[in-house]
């Protein structure tokens, strides 16, 4: 028995076949005053996109064929109606501003939280509307989020501790979806969980109760890019493709937190929250020019968070600045008794500022990183701000063969465990096999890059034995090919480049910060990236935050100012 999905009877029919009803002499959807989505047929799109040197981004689909775009404003119509003017003069106030510079103009009466959330129910109808320049960022908003942000406003000098400049109090944040958000279903992506109405995620508790505002869900590449092979990264039969602000249709996303990071990129969200197990919060923060942090897992609770590998998975913020990370990851990383992972953690600690991160710090870097131009301009600019610089020479250790094959194995039970424990009564589903066999009842819709990953699952059985050498082995490859640089060189942070140490990172429990570095010269956004040993997140927001302020590496897309 599977979900039943009534998608003719909800969207309509040329929602579902992705084809619209322009006539000739109508308004593009840009210039109508509702801001009307409308399909249309992607035939000449997909064949240009055909033609992309890169497999992974020749798409066989642009927009889901599940979601239609005005549901996601049509809750805010009235409120948005005569919005344009004021949008205009909010701009210089929120667009590219930090979490204390739209606290401060809260606070000086410039601004209140329902013109925050406006702001960005505008921009995403703006952009989400107009064909030419969607992202495909957004699952999902809120119908009740104006009502949360005047509860907000009306509430806000009831705690001035609560309310404060480095605050989440009153921000809108996008989750990922794949964590429990009371208000609407928490999909993967997956058609499978599109009626899968879990409860709030521990995360998200700790937002509410920090007082933000949860603006709704963003975009993933589909069951956290573990289903597909070879697929385009930020793809879901939920929420389409997500697309690269800084390069649409050119750049990949990255994946598997996509559309926290594209929405974050282009101000479609003051922060979000993503996901990661290896390289997916790394991934698409350094590719969307944004702020990414990998938490070690054990320091952020995943409790109601669909899983994929629960030795490896852990949540973290993506924002424009490491100020705002660290303010989010404050507001997130009380402990969690009913996560295991957390028995390890240190105790709660809240994150600081610190302006000399920089200073006297030993932080090594891979000799061959050093013949990028971008990697040596940071590296002088490191070394003119006081930081011990050590070569290393890495030499990537065997081992990690297996890898895929771990992941695979800690999924297939914990997909289930999710289902039976977790998932809403709705969802009939309670295994892999059920989802692979409710894809293969339509293949064309539900998984139109196949469900390769899915279907190697079934192929394999580990015993508790086999998963544990598994484990051991991999995670001692990860200790000798790079965490083993900690100890021997008396090192405080380690250099990479975007998400290229990510399975080292997971495997070595290492917390990892990417900062926007800059841009190649085709406009492709690069992170650098900051390793530090388990549980030393303070060690890498220092270092991340003294480069941001010496290192102009972001700046907004284009087409999305």
């Amino acid at each position: 028995m599977f979900v039943r999905i009534e998608l003719i009877l909800r969207f309509g029919i040329t929602a579902i076949l992705g084809i619209g009803l322009l006539l000739p002499g109508s308004l593009a959807a840009q210039d109508r005053q509702d801001y009307f989505w409308q399909g249309f047929d992607e035939s000449d799109e997909i064949r240009q996109q055909a033609e992309h040197a890169l497999p992974r981004m020749r798409f066989t689909l642009l927009n889901s064929r599940y979601l239609d775009k005005n549901s996601l404003w049509s809750a805010f119509a009235d409120e948005l109606e005569d919005f344009a003017n004021r949008y205009e003069a909010l701009r210089p106030l929120i667009l590219e501003k930090s979490i204390p510079e739209v606290q401060s103009a809260v606070a000086e009466g410039l601004l209140s939280y329902e013109e925050l959330v406006k702001f960005y129910l505008y921009r995403i109808r703006l952009f989400e509307s107009d064909n030419s320049r969607a992202l495909n960022a957004v699952i999902s908003i809120d119908p009740k989020v104006l009502e949360v942000a005047r509860l907000r406003d009306l509430n806000k000098h009831r705690d001035p501790q609560l309310h404060s400049l480095h605050s989440m109090y009153g921000i809108p944040v996008l989750l990922k979806d794949n964590i429990g958000f009371t208000s609407m279903p928490t999909t993967a992506g997956a058609l499978a969980l599109s009626e899968n109405d879990a409860p709030d995620a521990f995360v998200t508790e700790e937002l509410k109760a920090a007082g933000a505002i949860i603006l709704g869900k963003a975009n993933l590449s589909e069951w956290a890019y573990y289903y597909c092979d070879g697929c385009p990264l930020g793809y879901s039969a939920m929420g389409g493709q997500t697309l690269n602000p800084y390069g649409r249709k050119l750049f990949e996303t990255g994946g598997s937190s996509s559309g926290s990071a594209v929405a974050v990129a282009a101000n479609l969200a003051m922060v979000a929250i993503g996901t990661e197990t290896s390289g997916s919060i790394l991934s698409p923060a350094s590719m969307n020019s944004s702020v990414g942090l990998k938490p070690s897992t054990g320091r952020v609770s995943r409790t109601g968070v669909v899983p994929l590998a629960p030795g490896l998975d852990t949540v973290g913020p993506i924002a424009k600045t490491v100020v705002d990370t660290m303010i989010v990851l404050n507001s997130i990383s009380r402990v969690d008794n009913d996560d295991s992972a957390m028995n390890d953690a240190s105790d709660e600690v809240a994150f600081v500022r610190n302006s000399n991160g920089l200073q006297g710090k030993r932080i090594g870097y891979f000799s061959t990183y050093a013949e990028d131009s971008m990697v040596a301009s940071a590296l002088e600019l490191m070394d003119a701000a006081g930081a011990e610089l050590v070569k290393l020479d890495y030499v990537a250790e065997a081992g990690f063969e297996n890898f895929s094959v771990f992941l695979g194995g800690q999924m297939k039970p914990a997909i289930a465990s999710y289902l039976s424990s977790t998932a809403s009564g709705a969802i009939a589903i309670d295994s892999i096999e059920d989802i692979v066999a409710f894809n293969l009842l339509d293949t064309e819709n539900r998984s139109p890059y196949g469900q390769a990953r899915f279907e190697s699952m079934l192929q394999n059985s580990f015993s508790e034995d086999e998963m544990q050498s598994m484990e051991q082995q991999l995670r001692g490859a990860a200790m000798a090919s790079l965490a083993k640089f900690f100890s021997s060189e008396r090192l405080d942070a380690i250099i990479s480049v975007n998400n290229y140490h990510a399975a080292e990172a997971a495997l070595a429990n290492l917390p990892a910060l990417t900062v926007p570095m800059g841009f190649r010269e085709n406009g492709e956004p690069v992170g650098i990236t900051f390793l530090a040993p388990s549980f030393h997140e303070q060690a890498v927001l220092d270092i991340g935050f003294d480069f941001e302020q010496r290192n102009t590496g972001r700046r907004p897309p284009e087409n999305y100012q």
